[in-house]
């Protein structure tokens, strides 16, 4: 049976006003949604660590859309931006063999925990009350894996996980729908060599 973890995060929002949220952004348009739902709640700082896109010019490209789209979007608490190293030989050396494994495979979970443990860590550094990424707001990203490595990291860094599947109740369509209002880049693959060979493949079959 799996787990609501909307129906959990909505539970937790009931008692949150004004508490500090390091969220981890994969992208400006699945990160659109997700302020527009946190940021009645929240004080959210995008964090940008993402060393997994290549090449390096369109890793710029999609960090400056991100830093266009907030400049751009109201909000009740202002927003603000933290963008991290571009440490992608990291990604490449964490995911070594794994090469070859599909998409949602176990070298997407090894890169979920890379990104989000270093999101984690932040958290604790700089003293917020949560942390959170946007990445379960594709369809094709599993809010299970997501969420369970969020309560692992959340016991170990002692940092509070907001629990959370953003695609429940139209979130990634919303997010299709913010991206048009803001005319945002919206890349056709994930964003790894990986991840972009293979959509190259699926293409051509």
């Amino acid at each position: 049976m799996n787990t609501n973890y909307q129906k959990i995060m909505e539970n937790i929002l009931k008692d949150i006003d004004g508490e500090t949220l390091l969220l981890h952004s994969c992208c400006a348009p699945c990160s659109s949604y997700v302020i527009e739902a946190l940021s009645n709640y929240f004080k959210i700082t995008v964090f940008y660590y993402n060393p997994n896109i290549s090449p390096i010019e369109e890793y710029k490209k999609r960090v400056e859309e991100q830093k266009r789209f907030l400049s751009q979007i109201n909000t009740k608490y202002k927003v603000d931006f933290i963008e991290s190293d571009y440490d992608h030989e990291n990604f490449i050396s964490l995911t070594k063999g794994l090469e070859q494994e599909k998409e949602g495979g176990n070298r997407c979970v090894k890169c979920y925990k890379m990104r989000l443990e270093k999101t984690a860590s932040i958290a604790l550094e700089k003293g917020y009350d949560y942390f959170c990424t946007t990445l379960s707001v594709s369809p094709y990203k599993n809010a299970n894996k997501l969420n369970e490595i969020g309560k692992y990291l959340e016991e170990k860094y002692k940092v509070k996980y907001l629990y959370s599947d953003f695609k429940k109740k139209n979130g990634y369509k919303r997010s299709i729908e913010l991206s048009k209002q803001y005319n945002l880049y919206r890349q056709d693959y994930c964003g790894c060599k990986f991840s972009k060979n293979l959509r190259k493949e699926s293409i051509k079959l």
